[in-house]
């Protein structure tokens, strides 16, 4: 950010000071907390609605997913993949029958977990309403069957060597629950006790919880859309530790003593994405030539000063099938004015970029207009709420170009999806990462979907402008903090305060 930052940021900083201390649950001391208070997480993600089958976005995933609500497969902090709620499982010889045998565990509302319950929520988050991320991956799902209360087996179209996995991402939820937009009823060690939109969500522990309890008595996430007004709730003790610094001038004020900086592996992707189905950007010499245009070493350097790291596509270096490819699409004006030409567009043109106003898209946005305008392309940048952004992008496709941050791992077969909210359309590529999913050893999958990472790279599918660096802070004494949080999981039962 530093290099917009003006004279008006002491003054909106001192401001925002007096506000965070608002964010401290009632009867707590925001300078010294009770040990037996809640542990209180500031986040700048929150939740669009509690259902992660109808959006919710990254924040109902940050709070729910392994505390309020679980999956037959948990993935770990170090992106390994371990039984849950699936205690016993055994897969046919020809990788196409799952049969799952349950623990014996009992939703926050008191009904038990069954096999009607599991089959419920794989059927659900494949339906044709749902809008889950990793609602096409699963879809390799062909039916499921109850075999008896404790037993549900599943049958897929093909195999799927990411299978379970990606099971690790479905919640298992109680069919008796009713809407869940604004309610939650899951397995998991915490059950959802307040639930204040624009505010916050109050985690209570689940006294009958089948699993180890908790180091702690409870958690409140606490919503900051303003990444000042984040930090200045950790500095002033409002809250105990935020799940992502997103205003990276900040990170000095916490150097000195006090905090603790926790730097662990990201999966979140910076990205400018086109809508790859309406010209210009239908033209890949288009989405090159604004590619070449921006200086993405410069930006990474003013944004996050040495942290992050450049790529060239959307694996990051922490997944197998990584290859480097930062410079595939090189930082090069007159290159970028030659593409251009070539696409008949030499006097330039002129698109909108939709960007959240949240996070550090606006002034990511503010750089990509003065890096395009060197080249004669004019952007106009239309910010919006999330929620906004949700039903303008994700939904209805209603946009030119957009910047968003994207924290999912293993992420690239949203380029194999045609009807993605970007619109990227190459049948090799479709083929390759289907072929990918079904290929018969960890070795084979590497190998296709490389070759899908160097096609889109080589297309331009998308900008990939940097990898965040994933940066956490919290107070002294707070211990169990996740490290990586891969696609914004956030398990916080093991997360103590050991000191005031």
């Amino acid at each position: 950010m530093r290099f917009v930052r003006s004279a008006t940021a002491a003054l909106t900083a001192a401001a925002l000071f007096v506000l965070a201390g608002c964010g401290s649950p009632a009867g707590q001391d925001a300078g010294d907390p009770a040990s037996d208070e809640p542990i209180v997480v500031g986040s700048p993600n929150e939740p669009t609605i509690l259902d992660q089958v109808f959006g919710g976005s990254s924040g109902v995933t940050e709070v729910f997913t392994g505390n309020v609500y679980e999956g037959l497969f948990a993935i770990t902090d170090d992106a390994t993949v371990e039984p849950l709620l699936a205690e016993d499982t055994e897969v046919s010889d020809d990788g196409l029958v799952y049969t799952f045998t349950l623990r014996d565990a009992t939703f926050h509302s008191g009904d038990p977990l069954t096999a009607d319950a599991v089959k419920y929520s794989l059927e659900r988050f494949i339906g044709e309403e749902s809008l889950a991320a990793r609602k096409r991956q699963l879809s390799v799902i062909d039916h499921v069957d109850v075999v008896d209360d404790k037993t549900v087996s599943v049958t897929l179209k093909q195999p799927s060597i990411s299978f379970t996995y990606n099971l690790g991402y479905v919640w298992i939820v109680n069919p008796e629950a009713g809407d869940l937009s604004t309610t939650a009823d899951g397995t998991g060690p915490y059950r959802l006790d307040d639930y204040r939109k624009g505010d916050s969500i109050t985690l209570a522990l689940n006294d009958d919880y089948w699993g180890d309890k908790p180091l702690n008595s409870g958690v409140v996430y606490q919503y900051y859309s303003d990444p000042t007004a984040l930090n200045n709730a950790l500095l002033t003790g409002a809250v105990d530790l935020i799940t992502a610094q997103t205003n990276p001038d900040s990170v000095a004020d916490f150097e000195g003593g006090g905090f603790q900086i926790i730097e662990g592996t990201s999966t979140t992707k910076e990205i400018l994405a086109f809508n790859d189905r309406i010209a210009p950007f239908s033209d890949k010499r288009v989405r090159k030539a604004i590619y070449s245009a921006i200086d993405r070493e410069k930006l990474l350097d003013a944004i996050w000063g040495g942290r992050g790291e450049l790529i060239g596509s959307m694996v990051p270096p922490s997944e197998p099938w990584y290859i480097d490819l930062a410079d595939n699409n090189p930082y090069d004006p007159e290159l970028s004015e030659k593409l251009l030409a070539e696409a008949g567009l030499a006097d330039g043109f002129t698109f909108t970029i939709d960007t959240p106003e949240t996070d550090v898209h606006p002034t990511v946005a503010e750089f990509v207009k003065s890096e395009l305008a060197k080249v004669g392309i004019t952007a106009d940048i239309n910010i919006i709420t999330n929620d906004d952004w949700y039903q303008k992008i994700y939904t209805e496709k209603d946009f030119q170009a957009t910047l968003m941050g994207h924290v999912n791992d293993r992420d690239i077969n949203f380029y194999g999806d045609p009807e993605f909210y970007w619109g990227y359309d190459d049948p090799e590529v479709q083929t390759w990462l289907a072929q990918a999913e079904a290929a018969s050893s960890p070795e084979q999958q590497i190998e296709l979907i490389k070759k899908a990472n160097q096609r889109i790279s080589d297309d331009a599918a998308s900008v990939w402008l940097y990898l965040n660096p994933q940066l956490r802070i919290a107070r002294d004494g707070i211990t169990g903090v996740p490290k990586n949080g891969l696609n914004s999981l956030f398990y916080v039962s093991g997360i103590e305060r050991t000191s005031s």
